[in-house]
């Protein structure tokens, strides 16, 4: 099995505007980034090659960004480890601070692409109901196996 990840963040202002135009800039960069890392398998791409434009949500400040990896370690180190942390510790820029969970991660069968419906069940779940084997942060030490054996709750 694979570890899909999605996040979500809420922009400052409309993806055009100046105030968002460092994180635009960086975008093709650190997903070329991301592609050449250890462990990444897939990422949500739309006509741009990246996702800012696919609208999933009905809030159209709110961006979604999901892609599958091998391990949680290799996520672990491409998104802490890499040049990613420069634009992850400029975030507050250009997105608004999230009271609601806003990355869930959880297990898929190799050779799945988890779809934007199905991300956003696991962050509504992880919402509701905490960390479990269905949805969990990078703190949550659930296995593939665990995920398998978990009913989730209605």
């Amino acid at each position: 099995m694979h570890l899909a990840q999605v996040n979500i963040a809420r922009m400052l202002a409309p993806i055009d505007d100046p105030v968002m135009a460092d994180f635009v800039n960086n975008l093709d960069r650190i997903n070329a980034l991301a592609e050449k890392s250890k462990g990444f398998v897939w990422r949500l791409t739309g006509e741009e090659n990246d996702a800012t434009a696919l609208r999933v949500f009905e809030d159209d400040f709110l961006i979604i960004n999901m892609s599958v990896w091998e391990s949680k370690e290799s996520l672990f180190q491409f998104t802490y480890s890499s040049a990613h942390v420069e634009i992850l510790k400029r975030k507050k820029e250009w997105f608004q601070k999230m009271t609601d969970m806003h990355m869930a991660l959880w297990f898929v069968e190799t050779g799945h692409e988890p779809t934007p419906t199905e991300a956003k069940n696991r962050l509504r779940y992880l919402n509701q109901h905490g960390e479990t084997p269905y949805a969990f942060g990078f703190k949550g030490t659930y296995l593939p196996d665990d995920a398998i054996a978990y009913q989730p709750l209605k």
